[in-house]
């Protein structure tokens, strides 16, 4: 793919949540022509003439800047539109901001308007969530899923991720927000210098050559800041989540490795830096998920979750992705005693009061000991990540790797 004579002065972006609706505020600051695609027509409607999001992000905004008269415009040069045809016709650059369990139906009507088009296309994808891919069953980035599904049309497109610390509130608003743009060089450095770095007082970035562990790093760590979110309503002290935020690192490098991934992703501000403020502040969906969890628990985690769902402006990935690596740990007999924990907590039936027993187990009697992850690993890791990996039952249970 040559990736040539690319317009970036426009960009499209495909699904108006909170995040797609803040990019749309950014990019039309920097005087670009924003078309987002929805496929509602009142909401398309409603957005063009109000410019503001009637369905996300605007009523936070207004609790947050003291009323919704205070809420900032959209650009007019924002258009909001729900032919999805022209979208990708006109532009070259598109976002895709829909959720992951979203992603392969909607793949599904994209791929034949791509291979009608003339010109090449990039996919930017900001996705923080897993999957299981349809034939093999293994869990997948949203990378690997968007190149399973247009595999056929290879040379007609490129795929870069958008990882994080970020937050949709301070891209709308303009505060200080640096991301990590991870892919193929050649296309990263132009999302780089001619998209993202117009303003970089507002918005700026890193590359990162590792895509499916920047992707892995930012799917993980929701589930992490799930875990927060109830541990921080629970009385076991001030100690104990720094030893859920360094323990959680080891399942999520190791797991990223699988992935496809390396361990330097989770070292990187798209690892460390965006589980930092997902785990620590109000702002996250899924920290603000955990902790509406606990308050709302009925003991039944099905009616729990839908009741937290109403209270949240989005959908938090983190649910969604801890149901899919809990079924690619059980079927890999995987050892993440986090991610059970997880699981438990927030899937399976009991009272509120195990919930504190379950963290306590995870965390206070992990069967590995080292901090560290020796030279002998990190070569098996690199041969046979699949096999070295340390198993829940068996006699590679008993192994301290």
């Amino acid at each position: 793919m040559l990736m040539t004579n690319l317009d970036t002065s426009r960009v499209a972006i495909i699904g108006p949540g909170r995040l797609g609706t803040s990019l749309a505020y950014k990019f039309g600051r920097d005087n670009k022509r924003v078309t987002i695609y929805y496929h509602d027509m009142d909401v398309c409607k409603a957005i063009n003439r109000e410019h503001i999001n009637p369905k996300h992000l605007t009523q936070d905004l207004a609790k947050k800047l003291g009323g919704i008269d205070m809420v900032p415009k959209l650009s007019p040069r924002v258009h909001a539109t729900n032919d999805l045809e022209r979208v990708v016709d006109d532009n070259d650059f598109i976002f895709l901001t829909i959720t992951m369990n979203r992603m392969t139906e909607f793949l599904n009507f994209l791929k034949p308007l791509m291979e009608k088009k003339a010109g090449d296309t990039c996919i930017i994808t900001p996705i923080k969530g897993l999957t299981a891919d349809e034939l093999t069953k293994e869990l997948i980035t949203p990378s690997q899923l968007i190149n399973n599904n247009f595999s056929s049309m290879r040379k007609k497109y490129e795929v870069v991720c958008i990882g994080g610390p970020f937050f949709d509130t301070d891209i709308t608003l303009g505060n200080p927000v640096c991301v990590t743009v991870a892919g193929k060089k050649h296309i990263a450095k132009i999302i780089r210098e001619e998209i993202i770095r117009f303003n970089r007082r507002e918005l700026t970035s890193y590359y990162n050559f590792d895509i499916i562990g920047v992707e892995a790093c930012g799917s993980l760590k929701n589930i992490v800041a799930n875990i927060m979110g109830v541990m921080n309503l629970l009385c076991l002290g001030d100690s104990i989540p720094g030893t859920v935020f360094a323990r959680s690192g080891v399942e999520i490098r190791s797991l990223s490795k699988l992935l496809g991934g390396g361990f330097q992703a989770f070292h990187s501000q798209a690892g460390v830096g965006d589980m930092y403020v997902t785990l620590s502040s109000d702002a996250s969906k899924n920290y603000r998920y955990g902790k509406l969890f606990y308050e709302l628990y009925s003991g039944n985690p099905i009616e729990t979750h839908l009741k937290v769902l109403e209270r949240i402006d989005g959908t938090p990935e983190g649910p969604n992705t801890i149901r899919n690596v809990h079924k690619y740990l059980e079927k890999k007999n995987m050892y993440s005693p986090l991610f059970h924990c997880a699981y438990k907590i927030f899937n399976e039936v009991g009272h509120k009061k195990d919930i504190k027993e379950h963290i306590i187990q995870a965390c206070q009697f992990d069967k590995r000991m080292k901090e560290y992850i020796g030279p002998l690993s990190r070569v098996l890791y690199r041969l046979v990540p699949n096999l070295w990996y340390r198993r829940h039952k068996g006699l590679m249970s008993n192994l301290d790797i």
